[in-house]
């Protein structure tokens, strides 16, 4: 996602943000389907979250999780039971069923790569709702022990919208699940950090850019513990 900053010759994407009513059935489908994928994700795993309780219980913030395997998308609903509204890749969409469910379980398609507005404006009309938003913050499942890259699009948000920051860590995935062709079920732990206020938001480019390296750092600490609670350091 391209950004545009306070400064630039660009108008950005506009201050004012409307909420968005959900569809009948919308929250009662997602209270089910969370039920079910956290049920059956701990059947056969040995799940251990810590630090849930950092979660403000109403208002919005950003989740801004690890990323190692396509199982850390389920385990991010295991921090809390509120409704999390997900990033995901505009290639999930391409399937018309898929699509549709995407869509009623309120997931927001991104264009990679581009300034695509659209995501950014139904980003902060969730937020304007008091919902909390996920993104994985390194844009793509990576390898290893070390995040390397954090791209600048959740502080941007965040910062645009006023809430806070929230560094997640799931560490044991990676052992777990590499891709869709190897599944070995096993421990994972999911970290919660300390959210990251700005008390001035702003998305000028250097504010951005702080928030953004304080979100590196605060994956980094919560994705450590992780894989040590996970047995995966």
């Amino acid at each position: 996602m391209t950004l545009e900053y306070e400064g630039d010759s660009s108008t950005g994407d506009g201050a004012d943000v409307e909420k968005t009513a959900d569809r009948p059935g919308q929250q009662a489908f997602y209270r089910f389907a969370h039920a079910v994928v956290c049920g059956t994700v701990a059947i056969p795993h040995k799940v251990i979250v810590v630090g849930a309780e950092k979660l403000p219980t109403s208002g919005a913030y950003v989740l801004c999780p690890s990323h190692r395997s396509m199982i850390d998308i389920p385990l991010v609903a295991f921090v809390t039971t509120r409704r999390i509204r997900f990033f995901g890749k505009t290639e999930l969409w391409k399937h018309a069923p898929l699509g549709a469910l995407f869509d009623f379980m309120g997931g927001i398609p991104v264009e990679r790569g581009t300034t695509d507005r659209r995501s950014i404006q139904m980003s902060l009309a969730a937020l304007a709702g008091g919902e909390p938003l996920c993104i994985f913050p390194e844009g793509t499942r990576r390898n290893g022990p070390v995040i390397e890259d954090v791209f600048e699009g959740a502080a941007y948000i965040a910062l645009k919208a006023g809430v806070p920051l929230v560094p997640v860590g799931i560490g044991g995935t990676e052992r777990i699940m590499r891709g869709t062709r190897r599944y070995r079920p096993g421990r994972v732990a999911v970290v919660v950090g300390d959210p990251i206020v700005t008390p001035n938001p702003s998305v000028k480019r250097d504010v951005v850019h702080g928030a953004t390296e304080r979100l590196h750092a605060g994956i980094q600490r919560c994705f450590d513990e992780a894989q040590r609670l996970a047995g995966a350091d």
